[in-house]
């Protein structure tokens, strides 16, 4: 019973770590409302009225969401300084609420300089928003000189109660923060390996479906390692330590999606292309039949359940023979002689198993240190001495490159602080023009859709995502309010449960968090007895023109279109490409060792923001429908170019510790020509008139040739070989939607 208890609970936790990883949305979800309740408890034994309260539980949110920092003595150091801008904000707010044309100048200014903040860092963002939303929260509650002491009391409380929610009921050290993405990747990765066995037996006409269960898994996973790189730096305790991760992780993810692509290659008629993992909607190749019925494929789903019980198990401390006899008989399939007898498609998903089970013993090495070895069979053995002494080759990183500084109205913030400036100087001229009392909602609007987007494109789809938000959130607010009544503290309780999911959604929907938002404002309105169905479609007309202002600010004053934007990035990507196929194909050559983890790293970044900053072209509300696919389906040949420039990378890292990997010379001649064309494709991008081509012609491996006696080609392995391949291919292809012209096969 015990055992089926903590089952149970274990599952429960894996789906929790799965959704939430490192429970970044859940713990800011519960420092949000612990502050808040804190706040409004700590006010009501004082007896403050209503209006104090509201004051304080805005400021509680905003002292809360406003620190980004992750080091525990820099949030401290960042809301220390938070409270005397909140003091000084609240009270010019209180003292020019009644002088119109002198408090909209300072406000618009203050919103300037707010923006501007960011080029100051996390501490420079954290105390802009910090000054422009206390400015706000004057406004809303209507503050005057006579209430300033309260409302500066109320202040005082608020920042208090986050403080010792963030510090002492909910704290969050990086390395905690770390350790529980960790758990988080595990979790992602057994549900990966599922989904892997799900499409295995499969039948042809869900296919479809089960593939598209294998992509999501396989950019959640990528999600989430990603997110452990960015906590590395903080998280461990010196410079190895996080390279050692770093790599752990790295073979994982490149283990599973591996494994994935020769799972669907056993399942079809043909090989499978890496590009259909990463394009969404892509359709699932020809099934030669509805599963593997031979003793071979019986196999193969029970080592892939037993791989996935590796997986939930590797973090769990749970140790034993069961687990060992595991272990030993999936490492077993690296050696060849292991392999059950199959087709060559088959008998590559064994040893794909075989590799996935090696990244797990690599990762629980990493995370958990030594393990029990007295299990060990002479497979796994010879795995954990590869693994230890691929740990022992692990130094420091090289420097960082400097990175070239923009100046003037070239820096981004600089050119959002002027875009910011004048929409909210537009919205308040219009917002006054509908309600002289709550034009400040559409400023706000200005505001927001500014925050964290760098093109008209991204500007216009977060304004309309606040707009259907803010509509659905006034329905919302017009049955909570009837709901609700005049009793206050059940409006409150209310309002603590809109604002949890609120920050719980935020990263997910930006139109969800909107729709909370809206919600909780026609509580906070039935609360302050402002409220009525006029002041909520006020706030849709007021929220709309906000957008909009926002969207005529960044289209007119220094726009960046979106085109422009994704073609910097883009040129970034293909840059950052050249650099990590370069180094890794002249390591695989022979040269000397290169930082090929952080060239990956930067890699994944930049597509990373590419990746975000085509979500205006591909939006379902985006009348180009061809300029949409043709933005998917771009970032879908980047990111299979990126798997395998990732795996070039993890494999030449191997090569003073691995027996079967050995330079061969002849690799960088052959390789020259994918790098010389994704030169050629940036070069297009960067200017549409560069007249260089994509060249085209023989196969890799014919260009390596081959040696009488010799293997099929020479010291390097065929798997380098068919990632050169498949990258040659896939920057061939990338040549097509972006216009760049193709050679014709010379001979």
């Amino acid at each position: 019973m015990r055992a089926a208890g903590r089952a149970v609970r274990a599952r429960l936790r894996d789906r929790i770590a799965a959704s939430d990883p490192g429970l970044l949305r859940l713990t800011a979800g519960l420092r949000t409302v612990g502050a808040i309740a804190l706040t409004l408890a700590v006010l009501s034994l004082l007896r403050a009225d209503v209006h104090i309260l509201v004051a304080g539980a805005m400021a509680a949110m905003v002292a809360t969401f406003a620190i980004r920092e992750k080091q525990p003595a820099a949030q401290a150091v960042t809301l220390a300084l938070g409270l005397p801008v909140a003091l000084a904000s609240v009270s010019l707010g209180a003292v020019l609420n009644t002088r119109l044309f002198v408090g909209d100048v300072f406000f618009v200014v203050l919103i300037f300089c707010a923006v501007y903040g960011r080029r100051f860092g996390d501490r420079g963002t954290a105390l802009g928003l910090i000054g422009f939303q206390v400015y706000f929260l004057s406004l809303f509650v209507g503050a005057k000189a006579s209430t300033l002491p309260a409302l500066c009391g109320a202040l005082a409380v608020a920042f208090c109660a986050s403080a010792l929610m963030r510090f002492a009921v909910v704290p969050a050290t990086p390395a905690g923060v770390l350790l529980r993405l960790r758990l988080a990747f595990r979790a992602r990765l057994a549900q990966l390996v599922a989904a892997q066995a799900e499409l295995l037996d499969a039948p042809a006409e869900e296919m479809d479906k089960a593939l598209a269960s294998l992509r999501e898994g396989t950019a959640r996973l990528h999600e989430t390692a990603m997110m452990i790189q960015g906590r590395l730096e903080e998280g461990t305790p010196d410079e190895s330590a996080a390279r050692l991760v770093q790599r752990r992780i790295a073979d994982a993810e490149i283990a599973a999606e591996r494994l994935g692509l020769l799972l669907l290659t056993a399942r079809t008629a043909e090989r499978a292309d890496t590009l259909t993992l990463h394009l969404p909607g892509a359709p699932a190749p020809s099934v030669t039949g509805p599963e593997l019925p031979d003793e071979a494929g019986a196999t193969l789903r029970r080592d892939l359940h037993a791989l996935h019980a590796l997986v939930l198990r590797a973090g769990s401390g749970d140790t034993g023979t069961g687990l060992a006899h595991v272990r030993n008989r999936l490492l077993g399939y690296r050696d060849e002689e292991n392999l059950p007898p199959a087709s060559a498609a088959v008998q590559d998903v064994f040893r794909g198993i075989g590799e996935s089970a090696r990244a797990v013993l690599g990762l629980r090495i990493a995370l958990d240190g030594p393990q029990d070895e007295s299990d060990d069979s002479p497979a796994t053995a010879r795995s954990r001495e590869e693994l230890d002494a691929e740990d022992a080759a692990i130094d420091g990183g090289g420097e960082e490159e400097p990175q070239e500084e923009q100046t003037g109205l070239r820096r981004p913030t600089t050119r959002a602080a002027v875009q910011v400036a004048v929409g909210s100087s537009l919205a308040i001229v219009g917002g006054e023009l509908l309600s002289t009392q709550r034009w400040y909602w559409a400023v706000l609007t200005c505001w927001i859709v500014f925050l964290n987007t760098a093109s008209t494109g991204e500007i216009l789809v977060k304004g309309y995502r606040r707009l259907l938000g803010t509509v659905f959130g006034v329905v919302a607010g017009i049955l909570l309010a009837g709901l609700v009544g005049g009793h206050t503290w059940t409006a409150f309780a209310l309002v603590l449960v809109l604002i949890f999911a609120m920050f719980y959604t935020a990263p997910l929907s930006y139109t969800l968090m909107s729709f909370f938002v809206t919600a909780m404002l026609g509580l906070l309105y039935t609360l302050l007895h402002t409220y009525s169905l006029d002041v909520l479609v006020l706030r849709i007309q007021e929220t709309a023109l906000g957008a909009a202002c926002g969207v005529v600010a960044a289209a007119l004053v220094l726009p960046v279109q979106t085109d422009r934007r994704t073609n910097e990035l883009l040129g970034t990507v293909l840059e950052r490409l050249a650099e990590v196929t370069e180094a890794a194909v002249g390591q695989l050559s022979g040269g000397p060792a290169d930082e090929l983890l952080d060239k990956a790293r930067d890699l994944d970044q930049a597509l990373s923001d590419l990746r975000a900053a085509t979500q205006p072209l591909i939006h379902p509300v985006t009348p180009l429908r061809t300029r949409r696919h043709t933005a998917r389906y771009v970032v879908a040949l980047l990111e299979t170019c990126a798997y395998h420039a990732r795996t070039l990378a993890a494999t030449a890292e191997l090569l003073p510790t691995h027996p079967s990997i050995a330079a061969d010379p002849r690799l960088r001649g052959a390789a020259g020509r994918t790098v010389r064309n994704i030169e050629v494709i940036a070069a297009r991008v960067a200017d549409e008139h560069a007249g260089a081509q994509v060249e085209t012609g023989p196969s890799i491996a014919s260009l390596l040739g081959s040696d009488a006696g010799t293997p099929r080609y020479g010291r390097i392995t065929d798997r380098v070989l068919r990632h050169l391949e498949r990258l040659d291919e896939a920057v061939v292809g990338l040549a097509r939607p972006l216009d760049v012209p193709v050679a014709a096969p010379k001979g």
